[in-house]
């Protein structure tokens, strides 16, 4: 199948009918772009779209997980003792 596929291609990708799918992209609610005055659907942000709308979280990215883990070093304090109080 390809990535970028016409309002039969992805309805049937989707299971949904055209009309559905149309009124869909017309609304905001699917993402989709015009090529001239047609709409056209990228396969890739279908899936993601599916993706955010059933609840499922994509792993992040290897980077993104990198910086997560790393923590703050934060300087120790010296532990410091008051004096014992002095009997007059």
């Amino acid at each position: 199948m390809r990535e970028v596929m016409d309002i039969r291609q992805a309805s049937e990708y989707l299971g949904i009918s055209s009309d559905t799918l149309y009124k869909y992209a017309s609304d905001g609610f699917i993402p989709a772009f015009k090529l001239g005055n047609r709409w056209r659907f990228r396969r890739s942000r279908l899936e993601e779209w599916m993706d955010q709308q059933s609840g499922i979280l994509q792993m992040p990215s290897p980077k993104l997980v990198r910086e997560r883990q790393r923590k703050p070093v934060r300087a120790l304090r010296a532990i410091t003792r008051r004096p014992a109080a002095r009997a007059s």
